[in-house]
C-alpha cells in the first residue's frame, strides 16, 4: 500500500469538499479549486476527512494512488492557505515593480521586460529587488516563478539575475589569469 496515498486528508475549518463522480471540488476562503481524477481511483468523505483508494495493486493504480492523494492535498491546503514563492533579483540596475496587473523587470535587457499575471495568482513587488507571486493553485503559482526566474536564470561568476530566495547559486572562480 502506498504510504502517501492511505494518509488521510484533514478537512480544516471553513474549507468545503464536494465530490461529484470523478471531478473533487474545494472551496475555502482563498478561492475555489476543482480537479478530475483518474476514474480508477475511489475519492470518499468520511467525516472531516477525505480518503482515496484504489481498486488493486496494478502498478498504474499504485502509481496513481499518491498522486491523487498528493495533488487533494494540495487543493485543501491551497484554498485555506495559500501557497507562495519569492523570488530575489540580483544586479546592478535590475529591478521590478508593478504596474497594474503587471509585472515589469529592468533585468539587463536593452527593453523592460513585461509580464502579467495570470487569473488566479497575486504577484507583489515589496521591494524593487524582491517578488512574491502567491495564490491558492500551487501548480500555477510554480510554474509562473518559473517563467518569471527564466527571463534571466542567475549566472555563476557574479551572481546576477533572478532566483528563488532559498536558492544557493555555486559560484565559480573566474580566469585565473596568467601563471608564470
Amino acid at each position: 500500500m502506498s504510504r502517501i496515498g492511505k494518509k488521510p486528508i484533514v478537512i480544516p475549518e471553513g474549507v468545503d469538499v464536494q465530490i461529484d463522480g470523478a471531478t473533487v471540488t474545494v472551496k475555502g476562503p482563498k478561492g475555489t479549486l476543482s480537479r478530475t481524477v483518474h476514474p480508477n481511483m475511489e475519492v470518499t468523505i468520511e467525516g472531516k476527512e477525505i480518503k482515496v483508494t484504489r481498486p488493486n495493486d496494478e502498478k498504474l493504480n499504485r502509481s496513481l494512488h499518491g498522486l491523487t492523494r498528493t495533488l487533494i492535498a494540495n487543493m485543501v491546503t491551497g484554498v485555506h492557505e495559500c501557497f507562495k514563492k519569492e523570488l530575489e533579483i540580483n544586479g546592478v540596475g535590475y529591478r521590478a515593480e508593478m504596474q497594474g496587473k503587471n509585472l515589469v523587470m529592468k533585468i539587463g535587457y536593452s527593453h523592460d521586460v513585461i509580464m502579467s499575471s495570470p487569473d488566479g495568482i497575486l504577484v507583489e513587488c515589496p521591494s524593487p529587488n524582491k517578488i512574491v507571486i502567491s495564490g491558492a493553485d500551487k501548480q500555477k503559482v510554480g510554474q509562473f516563478a518559473a517563467n518569471v526566474r527564466e527571463k534571466r536564470p542567475p549566472e555563476p561568476y557574479k551572481g546576477k539575475g533572478i532566483k528563488y530566495s532559498d536558492e544557493v547559486i555555486r559560484r565559480k572562480e573566474g580566469k585565473a589569469g596568467k601563471g608564470k
